[in-house]
Parts: C-alpha cells; sequence; structure tokens
C-alpha cells in the first residue's frame, strides 16, 4: 500500500463547459491561480466524445506550449495546479485523475484533503481496489465508480456523501462538467459565465481572480454540500448532504488566495486590511 499524499490545502482548480477553446481558457484561469500551486498542473478536455488529459511538474506557462494545448482541443475542460510541501513530489500525484470505469471515462482534480482517505482506501484495497497514486483524490475516483447509483451524477454524490473532509472539486465526463464543495464550506470555488452569441461559457474556479484573465463575470459562489452538474439538459444543483455550521478556511483571507479575489463573498484585499486595522488596535 503506498502512504497517503500529504495535505495539499492549495491547490487551485479550473473548470470549463462550452466552449471552443476550453483547454486555452483552462490554461488561462490555471495560470491566473500559479500562486496556489507551483509543483505539477495538469488539464483534461473532452470533445464530447472522447477526454485528453496532459499533466506535468512544473509551472502552467512551461508546460502547455502551443504543441500541448493543441492536443487538447475540446468544448470542456478542467484544470488543476498543485502545490507543493515537504510531502512527495511526483508526477503519479499530478491531478486531474482519469479513469476509466463502467460508468464512462472521468477526470477528476480537487483541492483540499479528506481526512478519512486512509480508511476507505484501506477498505477498497481490501476488496481488490488497485491504487495508482498515493493521492486521497483517488479515493473519490473509485468511490464513483464502485457505487451502485446508476447514473454519473447519483453515483458522484453517493461518492461525496462517504468522505469528509475539507474540498472543492471539478470532473468532467465526455458531455458534462461536475462542481463541487464540501458540506461545511472550508475550500473556496466559485461560478463564472462568458457570455456568447449562441450559447454562454460557464467557468469554476478556485479564485474569481482566474475570471478576471479569462473575461468571466462572477456570478455566485458554489454552496457548502451542493453538486452542480451541466449538460446538454441543462445545469443542475442539488445538495447531496444536510447543511452543517460553516467553517471557511481563515487562511484563503490570510495567506493563500491573491488579494484582487474575491473568496467567500468578501475581497481578499478588504479583508487584509482591516486584519492590518485590528492588529493596530491590539498592539498599537
Amino acid at each position: 500500500m503506498l502512504p497517503l499524499d500529504k495535505f495539499r490545502e492549495e491547490c487551485g482548480v479550473v473548470a470549463i463547459y462550452a466552449n471552443p477553446e476550453a483547454e486555452k481558457l483552462a490554461y488561462l484561469g490555471l495560470h491566473a491561480l500559479q500562486h496556489r500551486g507551483q509543483e505539477s498542473a495538469g488539464i483534461a478536455t473532452s470533445d464530447g466524445m472522447t477526454l485528453h488529459i496532459h499533466k506535468a511538474m512544473g509551472l502552467v506557462a512551461d508546460i502547455f506550449v502551443e504543441d500541448v494545448l493543441a492536443k487538447l482541443r475540446g468544448t470542456l475542460a478542467i484544470g488543476h495546479t498543485r502545490y507543493s510541501t515537504a510531502g512527495e513530489s511526483a508526477l503519479l500525484n499530478a491531478q486531474p485523475i482519469l479513469v476509466q470505469s463502467n460508468k464512462g471515462t472521468i477526470a477528476l482534480a480537487h483541492n483540499g484533503n479528506l481526512v478519512n482517505a486512509g480508511e476507505i482506501r484501506s477498505r477498497l484495497e481490501g476488496q481488490g481496489s488497485i491504487f495508482q497514486t498515493n493521492s486521497d483524490t483517488e479515493v473519490i475516483v473509485h468511490l464513483i465508480a464502485l457505487s451502485r447509483e446508476q447514473t454519473l451524477p447519483e453515483a458522484m454524490a453517493d461518492a461525496l456523501r462517504r468522505v469528509e473532509g475539507a474540498f472543492s472539486l471539478v470532473m468532467v465526463s465526455s458531455d458534462r462538467i461536475f462542481a463541487a464543495r464540501d458540506p461545511r464550506g472550508f475550500r473556496p470555488l466559485a461560478m463564472g459565465r462568458i457570455p456568447g452569441e449562441k450559447h454562454d461559457t460557464i467557468v469554476f474556479a478556485s479564485e474569481t481572480c482566474a475570471f478576471d484573465l479569462i473575461g468571466a463575470t462572477f456570478e455566485r459562489d458554489v454552496k457548502p454540500g451542493e453538486l452542480i452538474v451541466i449538460g446538454p439538459e441543462g445545469m443542475t444543483s442539488r445538495f447531496y448532504s444536510a447543511a452543517q455550521p460553516q467553517s471557511s478556511c481563515i487562511f484563503e483571507h490570510v495567506y493563500f488566495s491573491r488579494p484582487d479575489s474575491i473568496v467567500f463573498g468578501r475581497a481578499v484585499q478588504d479583508s487584509r486590511e482591516e486584519l492590518g486595522r485590528q492588529l493596530a488596535r491590539e498592539a498599537p
């Protein structure tokens, strides 16, 4: 059994739905989120039938050169940039994670950590599951694949109910984008929109600074415990978990996020200025 990967609190995720240049928008979104992770980056796309993926160690701009992006053409995309800590640094832990299952081919990326990942992993390995990475992200993928639910949205909701921890995640299938947050809202995930002549492009990102670079307008945060699915039939929203007390991570405003982002409904710059004023009041 591979040891579980170390906590990766500060990763960044992005997702693009319905845009002929989805891979380029995902690249730009990850570039805006580069501060959230400099160890590795990856993008997975769908052209409506087949999923394509590329991930590597290093910075976003160095990985996704023009020739690489040309091989990732699609109208749907997700991306991930990974934070480097003292834990194991290896390409096998780069995201998104792509798998083929009885529910189709999917790719998933997430920010945060699961506190019961080790327990679930041990149980699944005892039942015959084989893990290819030591990232707890793969636990979610296995739970989706093994779910008794018949549809992919139901299987994802079932999987999310079984994990505990702080996370925001995005997933792509051949024709759908999924976005979800943990029930307590520890980790941020925002939804935005790019107006189009025939249809709008829906985007998700860990921070709104990613929207600014691709011309998207911030609409709202994905709510704690919410699972959003966007596909050919439109957008659906459901809550896979009962309401829980909110516990948004204060370090998003103190350290993780860019000052020009809006996180948890508040401008990060405003929070930092107010923290400075409060510090001056308490320790003049």
